[in-house]
Protein backbone atom coordinates (compact mmCIF):
# COMPACT_ATOMS: atom_id res chain seq x y z
CA UNK A 1 0.00 0.00 0.00
CA UNK A 2 3.06 2.06 0.69
CA UNK A 3 4.35 1.56 -2.63
CA UNK A 4 0.60 2.25 -4.20
CA UNK A 5 0.70 5.84 -2.05
CA UNK A 6 3.97 7.30 -2.70
CA UNK A 7 3.45 6.39 -6.56
CA UNK A 8 0.29 7.97 -6.77
CA UNK A 9 1.83 11.08 -5.01
CA UNK A 10 5.00 11.45 -7.12
CA UNK A 11 2.09 11.28 -9.90
CA UNK A 12 0.47 13.95 -8.52
CA UNK A 13 4.08 15.98 -7.85
CA UNK A 14 4.46 15.36 -11.19
CA UNK A 15 1.30 16.41 -12.53
CA UNK A 16 1.42 19.59 -10.96
CA UNK A 17 4.54 21.23 -12.09
CA UNK A 18 3.50 20.54 -15.98
CA UNK A 19 5.53 22.44 -18.35
CA UNK A 20 3.82 25.47 -18.82
CA UNK A 21 6.58 27.74 -19.37
CA UNK A 22 6.68 27.67 -22.87
CA UNK A 23 2.85 29.11 -22.81
CA UNK A 24 3.67 31.82 -20.87
CA UNK A 25 7.16 32.78 -22.63
CA UNK A 26 5.26 33.04 -25.69
CA UNK A 27 2.07 35.01 -23.88
CA UNK A 28 4.94 37.75 -22.22
CA UNK A 29 6.51 37.64 -26.31
CA UNK A 30 3.44 38.56 -27.60
CA UNK A 31 2.71 40.95 -24.76
CA UNK A 32 6.13 42.51 -25.44
CA UNK A 33 5.64 42.59 -29.32
CA UNK A 34 2.33 44.39 -28.27
CA UNK A 35 3.40 47.25 -26.46
CA UNK A 36 6.08 48.10 -28.83
CA UNK A 37 3.92 48.08 -31.24
CA UNK A 38 1.60 50.61 -29.58
CA UNK A 39 4.76 52.51 -28.84
CA UNK A 40 5.39 52.74 -32.64
CA UNK A 41 2.03 53.99 -33.52
CA UNK A 42 2.18 56.33 -30.55
CA UNK A 43 5.15 58.00 -31.64
CA UNK A 44 4.35 57.90 -35.18
CA UNK A 45 0.84 60.11 -33.94
CA UNK A 46 2.96 62.16 -31.90
CA UNK A 47 5.83 62.92 -35.22
CA UNK A 48 2.48 63.51 -37.42
CA UNK A 49 1.16 65.79 -34.76
CA UNK A 50 4.69 67.74 -34.29
CA UNK A 51 4.31 68.15 -38.13
CA UNK A 52 1.16 69.83 -38.28
CA UNK A 53 2.37 72.01 -35.53
CA UNK A 54 5.13 73.00 -37.42
CA UNK A 55 3.48 74.00 -40.78
CA UNK A 56 0.63 75.79 -39.33
CA UNK A 57 3.08 77.77 -38.14
CA UNK A 58 4.85 78.57 -41.41
CA UNK A 59 1.12 79.11 -42.53
CA UNK A 60 1.14 81.50 -39.80
CA UNK A 61 4.32 83.15 -40.38
CA UNK A 62 3.79 82.96 -44.33
CA UNK A 63 0.60 85.36 -43.70
CA UNK A 64 2.50 87.95 -41.21
CA UNK A 65 4.92 88.26 -44.11
CA UNK A 66 2.51 89.06 -46.63
CA UNK A 67 0.92 91.21 -44.04
CA UNK A 68 3.70 93.44 -43.76
CA UNK A 69 5.00 93.15 -47.43
CA UNK A 70 1.54 94.36 -48.29
CA UNK A 71 1.57 97.05 -45.81
CA UNK A 72 5.13 98.42 -46.83
CA UNK A 73 3.86 98.67 -50.41
CA UNK A 74 0.95 100.98 -48.63
CA UNK A 75 3.36 103.15 -46.83
CA UNK A 76 5.64 103.66 -50.18
CA UNK A 77 3.13 104.44 -52.52
CA UNK A 78 1.34 107.02 -49.86
CA UNK A 79 5.10 108.03 -49.26
CA UNK A 80 5.56 108.16 -53.26
CA UNK A 81 2.47 109.90 -53.49
CA UNK A 82 3.51 112.57 -51.05
CA UNK A 83 6.86 112.98 -52.46
CA UNK A 84 5.12 113.41 -56.22
CA UNK A 85 2.92 116.64 -54.29
CA UNK A 86 5.89 117.71 -52.81
CA UNK A 87 7.76 117.84 -55.83
CA UNK A 88 5.40 118.92 -58.47
CA UNK A 89 7.13 122.02 -58.68
CA UNK A 90 10.80 120.10 -59.42
CA UNK A 91 10.19 117.56 -62.48
CA UNK A 92 13.36 116.56 -62.22
CA UNK A 93 14.54 113.77 -59.68
CA UNK A 94 17.75 114.62 -58.01
CA UNK A 95 19.09 110.77 -57.45
CA UNK A 96 21.50 110.12 -59.78
CA UNK A 97 22.07 107.55 -62.39
CA UNK A 98 24.20 104.46 -61.40
CA UNK A 99 26.95 104.37 -63.76
CA UNK A 100 27.62 101.22 -65.55
CA UNK A 101 30.48 99.22 -66.75
CA UNK A 102 34.20 98.88 -65.17
CA UNK A 103 35.33 101.35 -62.33
CA UNK A 104 38.51 103.58 -62.82
CA UNK A 105 39.94 101.82 -60.00
CA UNK A 106 39.46 98.55 -62.09
CA UNK A 107 40.79 99.82 -65.04
CA UNK A 108 43.72 101.10 -62.77
CA UNK A 109 44.30 97.69 -61.77
CA UNK A 110 44.46 96.09 -65.09
CA UNK A 111 46.31 98.66 -66.54
CA UNK A 112 48.51 98.97 -63.38
CA UNK A 113 49.09 94.82 -63.60
CA UNK A 114 50.02 94.88 -67.25
CA UNK A 115 52.12 97.65 -67.07
CA UNK A 116 54.13 96.75 -63.60
CA UNK A 117 54.55 92.91 -65.31
CA UNK A 118 56.10 94.10 -68.42
CA UNK A 119 58.32 96.48 -66.67
CA UNK A 120 59.07 93.61 -63.85
CA UNK A 121 59.89 91.30 -67.03
CA UNK A 122 62.36 94.01 -68.55
CA UNK A 123 63.78 94.75 -65.50
CA UNK A 124 64.59 91.72 -63.58
CA UNK A 125 64.79 88.44 -66.42
CA UNK A 126 64.87 85.86 -63.48
CA UNK A 127 62.17 83.26 -64.25
CA UNK A 128 59.07 85.73 -64.08
CA UNK A 129 60.07 86.91 -60.73
CA UNK A 130 60.32 90.06 -62.06
CA UNK A 131 56.98 90.07 -63.49
CA UNK A 132 55.01 89.05 -60.86
CA UNK A 133 56.44 91.88 -58.60
CA UNK A 134 55.62 94.59 -61.05
CA UNK A 135 52.47 93.16 -61.46
CA UNK A 136 51.52 92.95 -57.72
CA UNK A 137 53.20 96.22 -57.22
CA UNK A 138 51.34 97.85 -60.83
CA UNK A 139 47.97 96.46 -59.61
CA UNK A 140 47.73 98.34 -55.95
CA UNK A 141 48.88 101.52 -57.34
CA UNK A 142 47.02 101.54 -60.31
CA UNK A 143 43.67 100.61 -58.35
CA UNK A 144 44.71 103.39 -55.57
CA UNK A 145 44.50 106.03 -58.53
CA UNK A 146 41.54 104.43 -60.15
CA UNK A 147 39.64 104.63 -56.75
CA UNK A 148 40.19 107.91 -56.08
CA UNK A 149 39.24 108.85 -59.55
CA UNK A 150 36.39 107.37 -58.52
CA UNK A 151 35.54 109.18 -55.17
CA UNK A 152 35.59 112.74 -57.40
CA UNK A 153 33.13 111.70 -60.01
CA UNK A 154 31.03 110.55 -57.81
CA UNK A 155 30.72 106.39 -58.16
CA UNK A 156 32.24 105.98 -54.97
CA UNK A 157 31.44 108.00 -51.50
CA UNK A 158 34.62 110.23 -50.59
CA UNK A 159 36.35 109.40 -47.41
CA UNK A 160 35.11 111.51 -44.24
Amino acid sequence: MKKIFSVAAFAIVLSACSNNAKQEAMIKQQAIVAVKDSLKLDSFKRADAQEKERLAKVKEEKVKEEKRTLLLAERNEAAAERSDRNNSSNTEAAVPAKKKGWSQAAKGAVIGAGAGALGGVLIDKKDGRGAIIGGVVGAGTGYVIGRAQDRKSGRVTPKN
